[in-house]
């Protein structure tokens, strides 16, 4: 079990997506550049089998913003974003209307 000091050292924050593209060592891998306020970051994510590209750019997503950078398949991914899973398969977490990119989510 998690303290809520444990959990208040994620910083999750809102971001949207601004280019999707293959990951080139990997089926079910994308790589994603997304604004984050004023800055940009690139994750992979594996949620190809679930969403098409052109469905992903300009959706706002919540993000895990202070990960350490990992190395997917050979390519740097610097946050994570959030989606649940069930017997449908994946749902990225989204804001239910449009916040500013960078905002904390709480």
């Amino acid at each position: 079990m998690a303290t809520y000091e444990e959990f208040r050292k994620i910083e999750l924050k809102i971001a949207k997506i601004k280019e999707v593209n293959d990951h080139p060592n990997a089926d079910k891998l994308y790589v994603i550049i997304v604004e984050v306020g004023d800055k940009t970051k690139q994750i992979v994510a594996g949620i190809k089998n679930s969403y098409k590209k052109e469905d992903l750019i300009g959706r706002e997503v919540v993000l895990v913003d202070n990960l350490d950078p990992a190395v997917l398949r050979g390519v740097e991914s610097n946050g994570m974003l959030l989606a649940a899973s069930d017997e449908k398969g994946l749902s990225i977490v989204t804001p239910d209307r449009e916040v500013v990119t960078g905002s904390i989510v709480k």
